[in-house]
């Protein structure tokens, strides 16, 4: 009679062969999940954004995106923060308010900055943005995405892709990614 199954042998070398497979691949799974991260914080940013200049189209009247430290009755309004607040009044201490069209400061939407994406930092070129019941932007804006625990952007020879997030004084909003250099690739801030 035959005896079916695996020696110690076999499973050893299995077991062996599994593990330096893993440990060779793990860099790589950290980095794609760093850079999944960003590019989930700047595309939540860009929806935020495109939200509040469609907003101010809709209703024909000035809407803010503010980018604040973070969503209870102590926000402040910083070009660092995580947190976004749509809105059409300043949200200054009154970022716990629930979304309404009747209650100051009439915010439209609110997103926290540790939603999925806890190791992810802002820095962006002011705290707010104002869009016009035309769709134009007070000014231009710039965000730069980062993952500081997961190293250095490419840019600086590091393993992240950093993305930024551009608003022009048209009101156009667009992701772009600062390693790029080729000024025919569409990716290039």
């Amino acid at each position: 009679m035959a005896v079916r199954g695996f020696t110690i042998v076999e499973l050893l070398v299995t077991v062996t062969v599994l593990g330096i497979v893993l440990m060779l691949g793990l860099p790589n799974i950290s980095s794609w999940l760093q850079n999944t991260q960003i590019r989930s914080s700047a595309e939540a940013m860009v929806s935020g954004l495109q939200l509040a200049r469609t907003e101010a189209l809709r209703r024909n009247r000035q809407v803010r995106f503010n980018i604040v430290d973070t969503l209870d009755a102590s926000c402040n309004l910083i070009a660092t923060g995580g947190s976004w607040v749509v809105s059409m009044a300043d949200p200054t201490g009154k970022c716990d308010v629930d979304p309404s069209d009747a209650t100051d400061p009439f915010i439209v939407q609110k997103r926290g900055g540790q939603e999925g994406t806890q190791n992810i930092a802002i820095d962006a070129s002011a705290s707010s943005v104002f869009f016009n019941g035309l769709g134009s932007a007070s000014g231009v804006l710039q965000v730069a995405v980062t993952n500081p625990s997961g190293g250095y952007c490419q840019s600086a020879a590091g393993p992240m892709r950093c993305l930024q997030v551009n608003v022009s004084s048209s009101g156009s909003v667009r992701m772009c990614d600062p390693a790029v250099t080729d000024a025919t690739d569409p990716r290039k801030c």
